[in-house]
Formats: structure tokens, C-alpha cells, sequence
């Protein structure tokens, strides 16, 4: 299986550890990801809110490098990014004025488009290419006792629910149940985590991320686990804050990629799990190599 790749701004910067479990979780998968070339900033949500015409400009230029790929199935793990490459689509077709934006800009690039690019996300190419069976085949050390409370974000499938349900998405339920954890019933996966508010505005975002926080602590959670990497830092980056304002509510935010790297048995120093502010707590006892799997020198003697 073969994907044209748009990592985005974050997974270069602070969303660095998404990237450095993805892609090593999708080699040993047999997923092979070709990153786009030359590819530019999507402008994210921020721009759409400034210019919506010019934002679609801005992110159909990756659209329009993508068709010079081999796959047209375009990965973006970004929920931003995945959000913003949708909607651009979506004006291109619907609204006569983007579209001749889009190709007038483009134009001068020399870069035709014809709007062919399948936009995915990880979850959709796990769930409905990979498959389940395919990801539980794959787990050498089930995480057995690790509760997890997932979280989506609010940017993944609203207002776009091209692969999993509006209200209550289930592909990373599904996704982590074959990884060995048990998934925690957690009402308020779709929920806002206050976005950019925490830097903006930050007496409403920070509540917002405590909200979600506390709800997790109090179904017994040892770990969130998300697919955003807004919502991770937010989640990760401000329990001092928080705890000032509303008292603790402190736990761990991983990406659902690092808790299938650990599943599969790769090394946990590659994927990125020491840029956590929170650091996740050693796995229970019960998520330990199956006895079929031979050793690994390279990471015997460590604790996750």
C-alpha cells in the first residue's frame, strides 16, 4: 500500500513525536508513505478565518502537488491540515469565485488541477485498508491493563464525517481494543480542547483543556490518547496553569501511534515519548512481551 504524504507544519515542529511514531507504525505495517515534495503550510484554520478565498489558494497549491504523485490517496495527519485540504476541495466544486482563484494562482506556478486528490487521515487508512485483524496480528506486547480515555478533537469529523461518525467516531476505539488496552467510555471525545484560545484567550482555552483533563482523571484514564497535535500540546503542555486555576487534573496525552509502536514492540526511544511534559507511566505488568516474541537487546530493561 502506497500513500502521497502531507505531514504539515506540526508534525515538523512541536507535533514532532506524531511523525516519529507514524512513520515507523506504518513501514512495519507495510504502509509506504511518500512525502510530498516542496509542500507549504496549509494555513491551518487561522487563515481560513482571515481570508477564506485566499486560504483555499494557499492549500490547493499541496492538492495540486499531490496529483503530480504517484497516489492520489493523500495521508494528512494533522487534523487542522486534514479539516483545511477538505474544505478546499469542497469550495473548489461548490463556489465558481475559489475556483477561479485556485486556477489562476496555480496557473502561474504551472501547476494544473483537476480536484482528483483523495484526502485521508490515519485512521481511515488503518481502519478501512490496513484493517483491524492486520493491526492485532501485528501486537507482540498487548497493553493489558493500560485504560485509555481517546480523544478526537473537534476538527476531525465535524463538519466532514467522510469516514467515521460526527458525534461519536469509533476508528481509534477500535483501533486501540486490538492493541490490547481497554477503551474507557469517554463522552467528551469530540469536545473541544480550546485551541488556540489557550494563547489567545487563555482564561477560556485553558478551561476548556481542564475540562477535558479532569473527566479523563475521573474515569480512571492512565493515558489520553489523541490524533491532533494542537489538542496534545494543549492537553500536555498546561497543568501548571491549570492546576493554579482549578487543581489538578494531571495525566498523560500520547498519540494512538505511540501506543501502536509500543504494541508492536519497536523501540520506545524512536518514538518519541520523551517530548512529553506529563510522561506517561511505566505500562502495567500485564503489558509484556507474549512469550512467542524473542528479546529484544536493544530494549530489554526498559520501562514502557
Amino acid at each position: 500500500m502506497k500513500y502521497s504524504y502531507f505531514p504539515g507544519c506540526s508534525l515538523k515542529g512541536l507535533g514532532r513525536a506524531y511523525e516519529e511514531s507514524l512513520l515507523p507504525v506504518m513501514k512495519h505495517l507495510g504502509v509506504e508513505l511518500r512525502e510530498l515534495q516542496d509542500w507549504n503550510c496549509c494555513g491551518a484554520t487561522a487563515y481560513m478565518s482571515v481570508d477564506e478565498e485566499e486560504a483555499c489558494v494557499l492549500a490547493a497549491r499541496n492538492l495540486a502537488r499531490a496529483e503530480n504523485h504517484e497516489c492520489l490517496d493523500l495521508l494528512t495527519p494533522c487534523s487542522a491540515c486534514y479539516l483545511v485540504l477538505n474544505k478546499t476541495q469542497r469550495n473548489f466544486r461548490e463556489f465558481p469565485s475559489v475556483r477561479a482563484s485556485v486556477e489562476r494562482a496555480l496557473a502561474t506556478a504551472k501547476l494544473p488541477y483537476q480536484n482528483r486528490v483523495k484526502v485521508r487521515h490515519p485512521l481511515d487508512v488503518l481502519f478501512h485498508d490496513v484493517g483491524i485483524e492486520a493491526i492485532r496480528q501485528k501486537v507482540v506486547r498487548p497493553l493489558r491493563g493500560l485504560k485509555v480515555a481517546p480523544y478526537y478533537g473537534c476538527q476531525l469529523v465535524r463538519p466532514y464525517s467522510t469516514f467515521d461518525e460526527a458525534w461519536n467516531p469509533v476508528t481509534m476505539d477500535r483501533i486501540l481494543e486490538a492493541l490490547g488496552v481497554e477503551v474507557l467510555p469517554y463522552p467528551l471525545k469530540t469536545k473541544c480542547c480550546g485551541g488556540s484560545l489557550t494563547g489567545t484567550v487563555p482564561q477560556v482555552g485553558l478551561r476548556l483543556s481542564y475540562i477535558l483533563l479532569k473527566e479523563a482523571v475521573r474515569r480512571g484514564a492512565d493515558v489520553i490518547a489523541t490524533i491532533c497535535p494542537l489538542c496534545q500540546f494543549n492537553l500536555d503542555a498546561y497543568h501548571s496553569q491549570i492546576e493554579k486555576m482549578w487543581g489538578p487534573a494531571r495525566i498523560a496525552t500520547v498519540y494512538f501511534t505511540q501506543l501502536m509502536g509500543l504494541a508492536f514492540g519497536l523501540d520506545p526511544r524512536t518514538l518519541g515519548l520523551r517530548r512529553n511534559f506529563v510522561p506517561m507511566k511505566p505500562l502495567p505488568e500485564a503489558a509484556a512481551p507474549s512469550r512467542a516474541e524473542k528479546p529484544n537487546p536493544a530494549t530489554a530493561g526498559q520501562t514502557l
